[in-house]
């Protein structure tokens, strides 16, 4: 088997996916906290590209490495008191994805992992968010390189008051199995080199939108 030179990044997913710029986001400035929507007073947030990342990191030969998704997209329906009718879509342009090493990028786009060619995005659609112990989870299904498997992704969320206005704090991370994606073909299919755990996170800015 040749030489391994990097792990895939399959941190698409989740979040997979959303056409954004995000730079590392500055820490959110001091804002009054937004009163708590009452039950059935729904709330459509979208994405602050400039404020938002999404990031992954990786085990390669025991060490672990890093990268992003500069350009992703996030749409969030959050109803009120009541989160069960809630609604998350994230939309990741896999294609745009930065480790900061061309070789390594180049690599995990090619046709054995990412195939981006054919694949250029990666999506996350929960139709379901749920309260847990830690703050809330948006069930739903994550696709990545054509294959959709069920998926729950765990995030904290506050709402604050900026400026006269209403914005949201996403944050959370999770973890995604390249293999039970396909992001891994011939010698990628190994694990001892590259690792199959793959930890996406994110940190996102959120203002309100028109449904």
């Amino acid at each position: 088997m040749r030489h391994l030179t990097l792990s895939p990044a399959l941190a698409a997913a989740l979040l997979a996916g959303v056409a954004w710029s995000a730079a590392p986001p500055a820490a959110p400035p001091a804002a009054s906290p937004a009163p708590a929507p009452a039950a059935g007073a729904g709330r459509h947030y979208a994405l602050d590209a400039a404020k938002s990342s999404l990031a992954f990191t990786f085990l390669q030969a025991g060490a672990q490495n890093s990268g992003r998704f500069p350009r992703f997209a996030v749409t969030l329906d959050f109803p009120g008191a009541d989160p069960a009718g809630g609604r998350l879509e994230v939309t990741v342009e896999v294609a745009a994805l930065d480790t900061g090493d061309k070789d390594r990028d180049d690599t995990l786009k090619s046709d054995d992992l990412f195939a981006v060619k054919k694949f250029p995005q990666a999506h996350f659609s929960a139709a379901q968010i749920v309260r847990s112990a830690a703050g809330y989870e948006a069930v739903g299904k994550l696709t990545i390189r054509g294959v959709t498997r069920d998926a729950r992704v765990p995030f904290t969320f506050r709402e604050a008051t900026e400026g006269g206005a209403t914005v949201g704090y996403m944050s959370g991370k999770t973890v995604v199995r390249r293999l039970d994606y396909g992001v891994g073909q011939g010698d990628w299919k190994a694990t001892d080199q590259a690792g199959n755990d793959v930890t996406v996170s994110f940190t996102l800015r959120l203002t309100r939108a028109a449904p």
